[in-house]
Parts: structure tokens; C-alpha cells; sequence
């Protein structure tokens, strides 16, 4: 939908950013308790021989079986919800705003946590092309998209929209307009 591009251009903006698909990749890495509680749930097979989580695998599992995608989420997002949590905290204390990147936004009921939520979105074919590039089929590309809300219904509960599919400087421009000069704790869904 192109949040990692609005992000990287709020960073450009000195903005302070948390994206939560980073914090998901630290949750997982080898020696911590996510990781180690993934090979007790779903097997040995998702872990490598140099004890790194097998993401093509797991990924294979869980957005094949609805029930798998849950128990992987009931291990992942109250990790994840603490580390940005944490940091929105100081934020707070320091009165400075900042910006989390949360893919599921909705789907986790996180928005009512931050002061404005905006909506980074496409159409469903720059979706799907962007989503190719990324070498996915077309069956682990509905997969996903099935794992998620429709991003019609994420606009329509989104406090502002920044649409996409035009270059650079118009998705600058829109942020610009959204976040003007008061920093707030936002969200990207």
C-alpha cells in the first residue's frame, strides 16, 4: 500500500518512526522466547540449521490455516504491542510526537491508542503489482490479502488517507498536508 515509503519520507522529515514489521523481524530472531515459543507451536521445520525462523515456511503455514494464523499472532502481537507501546509512552512523557507503522492496524484494535490515524493506500492492481515485485504468486498474495481487512474499510476508519500511486512528491505532499507543523502520535495502517 506504500506505508514503508510514507514512512521512510517521515523519517526524511525528522519525524520519529516505529515500524512494527521491523520490531516482528527483532521478536524472532535466534535466542529470544518468540522464536523458541514459533518451534514448540508449529515444529522444528521452521527453525534453519543456524537457528533462524524458516519465513517462507511459517508464512506457508499460517496464511493456509486461519487457526495457525492466529496461534502465530497470539505469540507475536503482545511482543510487538509492548515495543511500540514502550515507545508512544516516551514519546508522551517527552510531549514529542512520532509515527507507528502498523500493518493491522484495525485488525488488532490498536487505532484508538494514538491521537490520528492515516491510511496509506492504492488501488487493488498497484497492490497486487507491488506485491509481484516482491516475488509472491498470486495465491500467497490472496492469502494475504484475505488475512486483512478490506483497505476500503481501513480508509473509511482512517482519520486521513494518503493515496499512493503517484510519484515521490505527491506522496510527500500529502504528508506534509496531514502532519503540517505539530508533530502528533500518528499511525500508518
Amino acid at each position: 500500500m506504500g506505508k514503508s515509503t510514507a514512512a521512510d519520507l517521515l523519517r526524511q522529515r525528522h519525524m520519529p518512526v516505529v515500524d512494527t514489521d521491523l520490531i516482528a523481524r527483532q521478536v524472532v530472531e535466534p535466542g529470544q522466547p518468540a522464536l523458541e515459543e514459533i518451534e514448540r507451536t508449529f515444529g522444528k521445520e521452521m527453525i534453519d540449521a543456524d537457528h533462524r525462523l524458516r519465513r517462507a515456511a511459517l508464512a506457508s503455514r499460517v496464511f493456509s490455516d486461519a487457526g495457525a494464523r492466529r496461534q502465530l499472532e497470539a505469540i507475536l502481537h503482545p511482543r510487538i504491542r509492548a515495543i511500540w507501546q514502550a515507545q508512544v509512552q516516551s514519546w508522551r512523557l517527552k510531549q514529542q510526537g512520532g509515527v507507528v507503522v502498523i500493518p493491522l492496524l484495525f485488525e488488532t484494535n490498536a487505532a484508538a491508542q494514538f491521537d490520528a490515524v492515516i491510511c496509506a493506500a492504492c488501488s487493488g492492481a498497484t497492490q497486487r503489482c507491488r506485491l509481484q515485485q516482491r516475488g509472491w504468486s498470486s495465491e500467497q498474495i490472496d492469502q494475504r490479502l484475505q488475512a486483512q481487512w478490506p483497505i476500503e474499510k481501513k480508509m473509511s476508519l482512517a482519520d486521513f488517507v494518503v493515496w499512493t500511486e503517484g510519484g515521490l512528491e505527491i506522496c510527500a505532499a500529502q504528508l506534509e498536508r496531514v502532519i503540517g507543523g505539530t508533530p502528533a502520535r500518528l499511525a500508518a495502517a
